[in-house]
């Protein structure tokens, strides 16, 4: 009887053991660019979730379980985004991934998350990447539209309706171009030159003689670091004073580090965040921003950047809407991010809904001007 009652009860312990597939933990991937040119996106995103998953575990987890965020490097590299973004689908087991940080790799890997049917919540901003709306793909930065509106209104009521661009040759600045050349005729506005740089190129000289002998009013540069400051500083060397306008890619002190004094009244529209301690005390955004800000620079001793912000509110929309339909299953994690209204995040208040993946408009940007080295509110 003793050893049918052990062989009886080892048989349950099997049976339960074999029954039981609920994992551990509640695993979120992310490919980011942490090394490469877009460190200064990537680096900061990476920082800001190791930092969400430390303080989402020492308050009790995800759904009582322990979040494991798995991060990849994908070295601002193509290829290395779309290898990492397969192992994230096919061997780790992930229920969400966040990033890429750039948005010529994200658009490399959408059609990989589709097919596995596993929701991706990119940090990058082209439009691209959710126009048109793909069931299984969102995205958290203001999009080019939104920035080109506040720059439109801002150029508008300047009385600046001659514009020169200059667009970087990658997936946001195409992206950017296609935007600026849709808006801008139609609302007023004469694009008197169109020039495009390489994301590797180190002097636009040739670029901006041109754009100086077409008699432009204002000139709108349109990339991400690199590039930029250099437009900034050759801008200067050349003698050209007419307004410069960035796009919301260069939101971070170290546009301000790459392109020094010549950066001093250039302008562009970025999120909140950069100037968390200028906006009203009414603004439901401020708590976050203040309380983010200080914790980011208290961990890694250094500034906050909008991007790393984009890396906060990825995480935080994928455990929203995990904790809202108490489902971590990637089909519930879809259809709940679809229903996530009011959201306050680091890029603006966010609504999603099935036929708006990205959640924001043109209100979640204020104007901004570099004066003395550092980030001002212009309205």
């Amino acid at each position: 009887m003793k050893l049918k009652g052990l062989v009886l009860a080892l048989a349950m312990a099997f049976l339960v053991s074999a029954c039981s597939t609920e994992p551990e933990s509640v695993k979120i991937g992310a490919v980011l660019s942490a090394t490469g040119p877009a460190s200064f996106l990537g680096e900061p995103e990476k920082n800001t979730m190791q930092m969400l998953q430390e303080e989402i575990n020492a308050k009790g987890g995800v759904l009582g379980k322990k979040l494991e965020i798995v991060i990849y490097d994908d070295e601002t590299d193509v290829n290395k985004c779309v290898l990492a973004a397969k192992k994230l689908l096919d061997k780790d087991g992930v229920v969400a991934v966040a990033g890429p940080s750039v948005s010529g790799n994200t658009l490399a890997i959408i059609k990989f998350f589709e097919e596995a049917k596993i929701p991706l919540v990119s940090c990058a901003a082209s439009e691209k990447i959710v126009t048109p709306v793909n069931a299984w793909v969102f995205n958290t930065p203001q999009l080019d539209r939104h920035a080109v509106t506040r720059i439109m209104l801002d150029a508008k009521a300047k009385g600046l309706n001659n514009i020169a661009i200059i667009t970087v040759s990658n997936g946001f600045g195409q992206s950017g171009r296609a935007v600026l050349q849709e808006l801008l005729p139609p609302n007023g506005f004469n694009l008197v030159a169109d020039e495009v740089y390489g994301p590797k190129d180190t002097d636009m000289t040739a670029q901006l003689t041109k754009i100086k002998a077409a008699g432009a009013d204002a000139i709108i540069c349109w990339g991400t670091n690199p590039g930029p400051a250099v437009v900034a500083r050759n801008r200067v060397q050349l003698g050209i004073d007419t307004p410069l306008y960035m796009s919301h890619g260069v939101a971070s002190k170290k546009f301000i580090e790459l392109a020094g004094p010549a950066a001093e009244g250039i302008m562009l529209p970025a999120g909140r965040l950069i100037v968390a301690d200028q906006i009203p005390d009414d603004n439901p955004q401020k708590p976050l921003l203040l309380s983010y800000a200080k914790a980011y620079t208290e961990k890694y001793n250094a500034p906050v950047s909008t991007f790393g912000g984009h890396g906060w509110d990825s995480i935080k929309l994928i455990v929203e809407a995990i904790n809202m339909g108490k489902s971590a299953k990637p089909a519930d994690i879809r259809d709940n991010l679809e229903k996530i209204k009011g959201f306050v995040g680091t890029g603006g208040v966010f609504n999603y809904s099935p036929e708006n993946h990205n959640g924001l408009d043109e209100n979640a940007f204020v104007m901004v001007v570099i004066k003395d080295g550092d980030w001002k509110i212009m309205d």
